[in-house]
Order: structure tokens, then sequence, then C-alpha cells
């Protein structure tokens, strides 16, 4: 019975589990996890695809190599396209955050791999990567005048102070929205395959309900169908949001 309730259970695929001896820190746990053990994983994958692809650098690419570059320079065109010329400076971070979170995207789509992206700590940390980065280098590169941001032109001096915090607020609130989007779309994509699933393993043992198996087994394929696109789409907003936020930095007031 035990072992058939942690076969439905929809949380029990987001447990993080350590996966050597306690390390304890300063009162901080630094155990070696399977969250840890995925991550390395995907960078793994990132960077054999990466350097593999492309290490014979041909003129005619074979298809791993037109992949990679395709890959790349759709990065490339979203960063320009969002940002101007001016925000390929950020390229390797936008690059890098995008090619993180879709890989982690899709391996989370394997039976019995670990979603690394369906975790807010990971998702938040991305986030307020792309808020400090944003902040630090606005503030670096113009100074007091980055704080225009707060100060959208042409307000009647008597609404500026609301507007001001309005914008403040909105601000403040970016790295939360980035994490939120990314972290609850996996998560509850993974919570209902993982929940019609159990209704397919729960029929099929009902006896005279078993003829009504297939109703959820073709729910499944279709919400699997359904998380291919998320897994990939999510990955796009959170690269193109990773833009529109960089474009602030750079371009200020505008």
């Amino acid at each position: 019975m035990a072992a058939t309730e942690k076969v439905i259970d929809p949380i029990h695929q987001f447990q993080i589990v350590p996966l050597s001896g306690k390390i304890e820190i300063l009162g901080h746990d630094y155990s070696f996890t399977n969250a840890s053990l995925y991550m390395f994983i995907v960078v793994g994958i990132a960077c054999v695809l990466m350097l593999y692809g492309t290490r014979k650098r041909a003129v005619v690419p074979g298809r791993l190599q037109a992949a990679m570059e395709l890959f790349y320079e759709f990065t490339a065109d979203t960063v320009v396209s969002t940002t101007g010329k001016d925000g390929l400076r950020f390229l390797p971070l936008v690059f890098s955050l995008f090619i993180f979170i879709t890989i982690s995207n899709y391996m989370g789509l394997i039976p019995g791999a670990f979603t690394v992206t369906s975790h807010i700590i990971v998702t938040f940390a991305f986030a307020m990567l792309v808020i400090l980065t944003v902040v630090i280098y606005g503030m670096i590169r113009h100074g007091g005048h980055f704080f225009g941001l707060f100060v959208p032109p042409g307000v009647p001096k008597l609404l500026l102070p609301f507007i001001s915090l309005i914008e403040m607020v909105s601000f403040l609130s970016r790295p939360v929205s980035l994490s939120m989007r990314l972290f609850a779309n996996m998560l509850a994509g993974h919570i209902a395959l993982k929940v019609f699933a159990g209704f397919i393993i729960m029929l099929s043992a009902a006896g005279g309900w078993a003829v009504l198996a297939p109703l959820p087994l073709l729910a499944m394929v279709a919400i699997s169908a359904l998380e291919l696109l998320v897994c990939g789409l999510q990955a796009f907003v959170f690269a193109i949001l990773t833009c529109i936020y960089l474009n602030d930095a750079l371009h200020p007031g505008h």
C-alpha cells in the first residue's frame, strides 16, 4: 500500500534528497543533492553540445553544428531586437540562462528525472542574477540617471510621487514574477502528468472500472504534448524578459 501511495504521490517527484553524507558549515547544510547532480548534468550536456557540435567549424555544417548555430543566432537576434547592438555584451548571460533552462525543462520530462526549474529557489536565483545585473550595470554606466526608470517623462508633478512609487513596486516585483512564471509552469505541468498517471494505475486496478483507464492515458498524452511546447516557450519567455529588463540598464528612461 505504501509503495502504491508513493507511485501516485504527485509531490514526491520534487523532493530534494541528499546523495552524500550531511556536510554542515557554519550551521548551513551544503550536502550534495539530486538537484545539485542534475544541475551538473545540465551544464555538462550544454558544454558537450556546444563544444562537440562546433568543434569542426565547417563551412557546410552538419546537423548538430547547424542546430547549435541556429540556437546561438536565435538568441543573438532576440538580444539585438530587444536591446539593440549594445545588448550583445550581455549575450553570454542570456544565452547561458536560455540553454540551461531549456535543457532543464526538457530533461524533466524524462521519467524518473529531476526537474531543476520546478524549484522556486533555482528560478528565483536566476531572476535575482538578472535584476542585480540590471541594477549594478545601470548604476555603473548611468549613475543617478539610472533612477530615471522611476520617473516617466511627461507625468504631471502632482502625480509624479504616486507614479514613481508604482514604477518602483513594479521594478521590485520583477524577480518575483520572473521566477514564479517559470517555477509555476514546470510545477503544474509535472503534477498534472503525475496525477493522470495515478488515475491510470488506480483505474487499471479497479476491476470493472479498468475500461476507463484509456481516458486518463489520452489526457496524459495530450498534456505531454503540451508540456513539450511549454518547456521551450517558458525558456524563451524567461530569455526575452531578461533582454527587456537588461534594456533598462542600457537605455534608462527610454
